[in-house]
């Protein structure tokens, strides 16, 4: 009998180490499942955000003009217009075309680096992409426009608007240097278009909010020529941005060095 309980306690003990093995197997197992998973979430939602980028500029070098109409309560519009040279979506030139006051200030962007020049000035001056260029807009609304390279997305879930489906992504920067620290991003299932932006801090505070507007064709692509930025903190102000003009140009990597700009026409 006692010999019976010892070979009775030994095979327990065997199938709770096979036990023990099988799971200690299926646990990793089910963790890379879960890693794989999240990494081809993560996958899908930088398709989409590069998807939305092709749809917003071209990727190769082009020139475009911007006005912007800025609005408050009890305040006269004010209105200022620019011509933005950029190439791939990582460096660009900003030239200031009114008002004719500050004609010839230009704002280099490489990569996330931006300096300011200014006619009376002998130096550039370094600026932050986050800083406000005019009204709502920032100096990285304009200068840089390259989500995909700037935020790590996430996709959150589908949403539906009216009769229409969209992706509803969250951008976090992938460092301090970017324009906003995190951005929640609206983009039409069917064609990546853009449909709106909510900007926030690094607190997770609300800036601003932009809606995409006005699809017209552009250099063989449909796409926003306005925006609609609104402040999330002091209802009633808002500045609205609207291009036109867009056309493909060869620009060498030359145009965007600081030795280079006084040649911009």
């Amino acid at each position: 009998m006692e010999i019976m309980i010892i070979r009775h306690l030994g095979v327990n003990t065997a199938l709770a180490l096979l036990f023990a093995i099988v799971l200690a197997c299926a646990v990793p197992a089910r963790a890379a499942e879960s890693v794989s998973q999240t990494a081809g979430d993560d996958a899908e939602a930088r398709q989409i955000v590069e998807k939305a980028d092709q749809v917003r500029f071209p990727a190769d070098g082009f020139q475009v003009d911007v006005s912007i109409t800025t609005t408050g309560s009890g305040q006269d519009a004010e209105v200022r217009k620019y011509r933005v040279l950029s190439k791939g979506n990582t460096n660009s030139v900003v030239m200031v075309t009114e008002p004719a006051s500050e004609r010839g200030q230009i704002l280099l962007m490489k990569g996330r680096d931006l300096w300011v020049f200014m006619p009376d000035v002998s130096q550039p001056i370094r600026l932050s992409l986050s800083q406000r260029l005019t009204g709502q807009v920032a100096n990285g609304d304009l200068a840089r426009a390259n989500f995909a390279a700037d935020y790590n997305p996430r996709l959150l879930r589908s949403e539906k608007i009216g009769n229409e489906e969209y992706h509803v992504l969250e951008l976090i920067g992938v460092d301090r240097g970017v324009t906003y620290q995190r951005v929640l991003y609206w983009v039409r299932t069917k064609d990546f278009w853009p449909f709106r932006a909510e900007f926030y801090s690094l607190s997770n505070r609300l800036l601003k909010t932009c809606k995409y507007e006005n699809f017209k064709t552009m250099e063989g692509k449909k796409r926003p020529t306005r925006l609609v930025m609104e402040d999330a903190l002091r209802g009633g102000e808002q500045s609205v941005l609207e291009y036109g003009g867009m056309k493909l140009r060869d620009l060498p990597d030359k145009v965007f060095t600081k030795d280079y700009l006084k040649k911009l026409d």
